[in-house]
C-alpha cells in the first residue's frame, strides 16, 4: 500500500505566457512518519518523438515528512525554448509532477498544455520563426493524468505486486496503474484551474478547504473522460 499520496493540485497562474513560471499548489497526505525525503519534480515534454528531450525543470526534496495532510507550493521556470524544436514550440505537449521515494518514482499527474499565439491572425498565419514572447500557454487543469507505480517503501518482508496483472505485457507496465492520455479537450477558463480527489472525510489541507467530486473513489483523483478537439 502507498504510504503518500497526492489528494488535490492546483494550478495557480493558468492561462499564462510561455515565458511565465509554472506554479503549482501540491496536496499530499502521508499515512505514516517518513524519516527519508520525498523528491518531486517538474517535468515538461520537449517532442513526442524522443524522451531525450524531456527537460526536468525543477526538482525539489521535502522531508521528513510526518503522518496527515501537508501542502506546498512548486514552482519552475518555462521551459529552455532553444532545446525544443521549432516543429514543436507551438501546439499540444505535456507536463507532468512526479514524487518518488528513495529513488523509486511511485506517483505522476500530468497534463496535456497547447502553446500558441493569442491572436487569431497569428495563428492562421504564423511566423516563419516562432515568437516565444508572444506565444500563451494553457494547461489542461480540469482533466490530470494520474500515473501510480508499486514500488518498495522498504517495510519488512514488503511484497511489491503488479497493479495490472494482465497478459501479454512488459514488466514495468505490470508495475504501475495508468489512466490513458487521449487527445485533450478545449483549454480551461482563467477560473478553470484545479484538479480534486475524492478522499473521503477530507475537507481541507493546512485549514486550506477545496472541492471534492463525488463521483470520484475515495483517495483518486477525479479524471474526465470526454474528449474533443484543442483549440487550433
Amino acid at each position: 500500500m502507498a504510504k503518500v499520496q497526492m489528494c488535490n493540485v492546483e494550478v495557480v497562474n493558468n492561462p499564462g505566457k510561455y515565458t511565465d513560471p509554472f506554479q503549482f499548489d501540491v496536496y499530499f497526505e502521508c499515512i505514516e512518519d517518513l524519516d527519508e525525503d520525498l523528491e518531486w519534480k517538474i517535468v515538461y515534454v520537449g517532442s513526442s518523438e524522443s524522451e531525450l528531450l524531456d527537460q526536468v525543470l525543477d526538482s525539489i526534496c521535502v522531508g521528513p515528512i510526518t503522518a496527515g495532510r501537508h501542502k506546498f507550493t512548486f514552482t519552475a521556470s518555462p521551459p529552455d525554448f532553444s532545446k525544443i524544436p521549432e516543429s514543436e514550440l507551438r501546439g499540444v505537449t505535456v507536463i507532468f509532477i512526479s514524487c518518488a521515494f528513495r529513488e523509486q518514482e511511485f506517483e505522476r499527474v500530468g497534463y496535456f498544455l497547447n502553446n500558441d499565439y493569442s491572436d487569431p491572425e497569428m495563428r492562421e498565419n504564423p511566423p516563419e520563426k516562432t515568437d516565444i514572447n508572444l506565444l500563451v500557454r494553457h494547461i489542461l487543469a480540469s482533466d490530470p493524468r494520474v500515473t501510480r507505480f508499486a514500488i518498495n517503501w522498504g517495510d519488512v518482508n514488503e511484497q511489491v505486486e503488479p497493479t495490472n496483472t494482465g497478459g501479454g505485457e512488459d514488466e514495468e507496465c505490470n508495475k504501475m496503474e495508468q489512466d490513458s492520455m487521449f487527445p485533450p479537450p478545449l483549454p480551461p477558463s482563467d477560473t478553470d484551474n484545479s484538479l480534486s480527489c475524492g478522499m473521503e472525510n477530507c475537507n481541507g489541507v493546512n485549514n486550506m478547504e477545496f472541492p471534492y467530486p463525488s463521483t470520484a473513489k475515495p483517495g483518486e483523483f477525479a479524471l474526465s473522460t470526454d474528449s474533443v478537439d484543442f483549440m487550433q
